[in-house]
């Protein structure tokens, strides 16, 4: 005899937030439109909401006690998802643009360079510069600080020095990022 293949349940999706029948406390903060602010039991806020022709939804649960808003499920769950995607907008993506030097660069070059940066930081990126050093010329680490800070002093009007040169391995690297514009 074949077996027959099961199909596969639907997910029924838990809520995000406890609604209605799904408080489970005694009483409750009630907040909301045209509500009467202030601490109620459970069921005298149900009551309210259905009178209202609303849903009694809780919004803090760690609060003492929960609170809970007389709203439009539906809508309380449109205009939260609508503030995320607002605040996902304004957040600001940070772009960091490298400048690389070694320990022997030549001013013209480092002017060259710093060039570069100035453009980097008016368009807000950040500037991660670093001087990398070859085989023995490690021993010039003294150097390589010294043309780390004059590059900051040349950019000082635009960017502000997030840390001080650093030494990681055979790498010495500072990072600027852009002033806030007023």
């Amino acid at each position: 005899m074949a077996r027959r293949k099961q199909r596969p349940q639907p997910r029924v999706e838990e809520p995000q937030f406890r609604i209605n029948r799904r408080i489970r406390v005694p009483e409750v903060r009630v907040v909301g439109d045209d509500v009467e602010q202030g601490i109620y039991s459970t069921d005298k806020a149900l009551e309210m909401a259905n009178e209202m022709g609303l849903d009694l939804v809780e919004i803090s649960p760690n609060a003492n006690p929960p609170v809970c808003r007389i709203t439009d499920y539906k809508k309380f769950l449109y205009e939260k998802k609508k503030k995320e995607k607002e605040m996902k907008a304004k957040a600001t993506k940070t772009v960091i643009k490298e400048i690389r030097f070694t320990a022997n660069t030549d001013e013209h070059d480092v002017a060259f360079k710093t060039k570069h940066a100035e453009k980097f930081l008016k368009e807000g990126a950040k500037v991660k510069a670093y001087v990398h050093f070859k085989g023995r010329a490690i021993i010039f680490k003294e150097r390589g600080e010294l043309l780390l800070l004059q590059f900051y002093e040349s950019l000082k009007d635009l960017g502000d020095l997030e840390q001080m040169p650093k030494l990681e391995g055979k790498r010495m690297t500072i990072f600027i990022s852009p002033k806030k514009k007023k």
